[in-house]
């Protein structure tokens, strides 16, 4: 059964308002070097992966959430939310998304919040989508796919202070039947570059280094060193250390620029270290152990 003090807890960051306010690519370096870290957590939060004793409880995620970033927060510069495990969940799961983000807002204002929801239409479409992730669910950034091209995502760059992170090389086996394409001396394409590679040449342009990224996997470190010349100055979100495989000392070596421009996510790894009624501790020590990793990698700026 919920008690009543997690409920009445739920209901404030429900109602509570919050401001909207803009991170710059200098603000997001600072931010780095006062953390000492360039840390993402990854609230991928699955129902049937946390703690049974939430399982009771109506708000469920975001009570699970709540714990995993005050346990996290000392060591990470941002959070990236998966919509995907909220949206699953129906009315009842958005909600308790959007009231994450205002518990973010509230207790720790200076931390990034990415809405990892891979949007890519164009058009009226695109402008709605823009409207809703960035002006009515406070995210600061978000992930876009950019195969219908500049269209779809123009009316993201149009928010001011607003991050578009654009899929470049992705980690996932499948990626190489169309983002490696080209690559290879026997596929050629139209640019002589491989399709991940046109994709950062034009969509570098579209925007600036204060509202572009770039996602490239971790597990594609390798890689790395040449994406840094399509990009020497963008931050890259890194997805898949830890858990899927990734090195942190190879994207390091591979991807840090002069301002850091690396933000390396870490999800299941971190947020489900333990599942046990002793998970945000389990949480927090792994978060830790990679933001010291990190200090000690940022040294080398």
């Amino acid at each position: 059964m919920a008690d009543g003090k997690s409920s009445k807890k739920t209901a404030i960051f429900a109602v509570n308002g919050y401001l909207n306010r803009i991170m710059t690519y200098n603000q997001l370096f600072e931010n780095i070097k006062s953390c000492g870290s360039f840390l993402c957590v990854g609230l991928d939060t699955d129902p049937e992966l946390i703690p049974v004793h939430f399982l009771a409880e109506t708000n469920r995620l975001l009570l699970f959430n709540m714990e995993i970033i005050d346990a996290t927060a000392p060591y990470c510069v941002a959070y990236k939310l998966n919509t995907a495990f909220y949206e699953a969940e129906g009315t009842v799961g958005i909600d308790q998304m959007l009231m994450t983000v205002r518990y973010i807002r509230k207790k720790y204002p200076e931390k990034l919040i990415i809405a990892d929801a891979k949007r890519g239409d164009i058009g009226n479409t695109a402008e709605r989508y823009a409207k809703a992730y960035f002006d009515t669910f406070d995210f600061d950034a978000i992930t876009l796919n950019p195969y219908m091209g500049s269209d779809s995502v123009r009316p993201f760059l149009d928010h001011d202070g607003k991050w578009s992170i654009i899929l470049a090389l992705t980690s996932n086996k499948s990626s190489e039947e169309f983002e490696t394409f080209g690559e290879a001396p026997n596929m050629p394409n139209a640019f002589n570059e491989s399709l991940y590679g046109t994709v950062i040449e034009k969509a570098k342009f579209w925007g600036s280094r204060d509202n572009t990224m770039f996602v490239v996997g971790a597990t594609k470190a390798d890689s790395l060193k040449k994406i840094r010349k399509y990009c020497p100055d963008h931050f890259l979100l890194v997805p898949g250390v830890g858990a899927q495989g990734g090195s942190l000392e190879e994207v390091a070596n591979a991807g840090l620029n002069s301002h850091c421009g690396l933000l390396v996510n870490s999800s299941r790894g971190i947020i489900y270290a333990s599942r046990d009624e002793k998970f945000a501790s389990a949480a927090g020590k792994a978060a830790a152990e990679m933001a010291k990793q990190m200090k000690i990698l940022m040294k080398r700026i």
